[in-house]
């Protein structure tokens, strides 16, 4: 299928978790990283879950979608399996939690300058650096490889990672720059993660963040990246470009110009503006 930009496109690594009951939202602030009494029905944040570590095991949208039911869009990972872990701590809440495979998570570009798709239970739009919006369906929709490509691509650009299963429990939030994306709360209180979160906070100890880079070689998740043969950090995410290949990788904040990675030297550019829910700001 050629790419399209204004045609919506299935998002195949992207899969929806609802948590629904009287509970949902009181079981997802004590879970989940980011304040989820904040939100407001039809209102989403950036949110994710921690190991006890402070390691993210997801990365995720999280929508109201109604005041009893939070969906999680999940970002990488086995959706079956990370419903089947947070049910585990359910114990004796109201609220039930499983993987809604009958909701598509589909794929929008030019989303703010034209109306959104018909038949979507929602649309949360990524900014305008490209405009794009995450919308799901209650229907099946066809797969589109090269604007799958251009989304992964945009997610580069706007320093908004997803997880591969081998970067799982691999970084805090601050190491993936959330700060940038308003993706977890030093002030809510507690969550599974939380102390190591705050420390680094207001300790100012994060040391290491997320870049951009630009390689003519070919990079994946998992790859090196070096200076003058000594390891400073490792591809979080890449997508090949049309002139080579882009990846988000964490780096020290006090890196050198001249980095190696796939056995080249790399480019480091900048980002665009994040893609922050509206009237959300870092925190």
């Amino acid at each position: 299928m050629s790419f399209k930009p204004d045609t919506p496109f299935c998002l195949p690594d992207h899969a929806v978790i609802s948590l629904q009951g009287p509970d949902a939202i009181a079981f997802a602030q004590a879970q989940f990283m980011n304040d989820v009494r904040a939100l407001a029905p039809g209102q989403w944040q950036w949110d994710g879950w921690l190991s006890a570590k402070g390691r993210l095991q997801a990365l995720f949208a999280l929508l109201l979608s109604e005041p009893d039911r939070l969906l999680a869009i999940v970002r990488g990972g086995d959706a079956e399996a990370l419903a089947a872990q947070w049910q585990r701590f359910v114990f004796r809440s109201k609220l039930s939690v499983r993987a809604v495979g009958e909701i598509s998570v589909v794929g929008v570009f030019a989303a703010q300058t034209t109306p959104s798709p018909a038949n979507a239970l929602a649309c949360l739009p990524l900014g305008s650096e490209p405009a794009r919006a995450l919308c799901l369906f209650d229907q099946p929709i066809a797969a589109d490889a090269e604007a799958q490509r251009h989304w992964r691509l945009a997610d580069i650009a706007q320093g908004l990672p997803w997880l591969e299963s081998s970067q799982i429990d691999s970084w805090t939030p601050q190491m993936l720059s959330l700060d940038r994306l308003a993706a977890y709360s030093v002030k809510k209180g507690c969550y599974p993660g939380q102390e190591i979160v705050s420390r680094t906070h207001f300790l100012g100890q994060a040391k290491r963040g997320l870049v951009r880079l630009c390689s003519v070689s070919a990079l994946a998740a998992g790859s090196e990246v070096s200076c003058n043969g000594r390891t400073l950090g490792t591809v979080v995410c890449a997508e090949q470009a049309d002139n080579g290949w882009q990846a988000l990788a964490v780096l020290p904040s006090d890196r050198p110009e001249t980095l190696i990675a796939g056995g080249c030297e790399v480019q480091q550019l900048a980002f665009a503006p994040p893609p922050l829910p509206r009237g959300a700001e870092p925190r």
